[in-house]
């Protein structure tokens, strides 16, 4: 057992780190995936040329691939403020790495038109979304701030791991408000299993991104950003079996200078340290 304490929230907390739970989706480069805006799949093919073939199972003496992927549509990723500046953010600089206490939550997502938070102009009235009070019915009392938040929308199923999200509302997404709520929680890590915060078609408002960054409407550079320093990772695989509560977060990106890259978020139940 390796344990660690950390203190956050107004309190201590310990946890295990011998045994996490993964909430990144497997991206199966022959198989099944997930897919947002219409992009390729995931593609991986040998290395090949003069002579060489990274494939041992085509005669090569080791097997070296080239990847293919579109980090913000083809798996689990993490984004940063860049992902909406003209400035070139890499996310790995924005998150420098450690553990933050996190809260995990299950959130049923209510017909726009029966939600009194503001509705894209394009919305059908059934589209579901995440609202404010759903989301604060969901977070109840929290003591302090809250570093990380993995949200979960119900229902919750396996499909979520090759689905394809085409069309102008494909997925439940968040309200401006609700996006609100994440900056009065103090949420700085932010972990859903929805492909995008905002809308699919929004014509390129994302109300929720940049109230999350602390951005104004159509501002383009990052120094506007008032929460610059924040992450969203995005379709996140959270089963059924990891239980709604506190937990230490671990996300791990690789240092590709990038504003989203492919990203591994590690959950570690904490409880109480006494």
């Amino acid at each position: 057992m390796t344990a660690v304490v950390l203190t956050a929230a107004g309190g201590r907390y310990s946890a295990d780190l011998s045994d996490p739970l993964p909430l990144a989706m497997p991206l199966d480069f022959d198989g099944v995936q997930p897919n947002h805006f219409g992009a390729p799949r995931a593609h991986a093919q040998p290395l090949a040329g003069g002579g060489f073939v990274g494939d041992v199972r085509a005669g090569g003496t080791v097997n070296c691939e080239t990847l293919t992927l579109v980090p913000h549509c083809n798996g689990t990723h993490t984004e940063c403020v860049g992902h909406v500046t003209t400035d070139r953010i890499a996310v790995h600089e924005v998150l420098k790495g450690g553990l933050f206490l996190a809260r995990l939550v299950s959130v049923r997502p209510e017909p726009a038109g029966d939600a009194p938070d503001t509705r894209d102009p394009d919305a059908a009235p059934g589209e579901p979304v995440i609202t404010a009070r759903r989301l604060r019915a969901a977070l109840g009392d929290t003591p302090g701030e809250l570093a990380g938040l993995v949200v979960r929308t119900l229902p919750n199923d396996a499909a979520k791991l090759s689905r394809t999200y085409a069309g102008p509302a494909p997925a439940p997404y968040f309200t401006p408000e609700a996006a609100a709520v994440l900056v009065a929680a103090g949420v700085r890590h932010l972990v859903v299993d929805l492909p995008s915060l905002d809308r699919a078609e929004d014509r390129g408002r994302l109300a929720a991104h940049r109230v999350y960054w602390g951005l104004p409407p159509g501002a383009k550079r990052a120094h506007e950003a008032t929460r610059g320093d924040c992450t969203i990772t995005e379709l996140a695989w959270i089963a059924p079996t990891i239980r709604d509560g506190w937990y230490l977060l671990d996300l791990q990106v690789p240092a590709l200078m990038s504003d989203a890259a492919p990203s591994r978020p590690l959950l570690y139940p904490a409880r109480p340290h006494e």
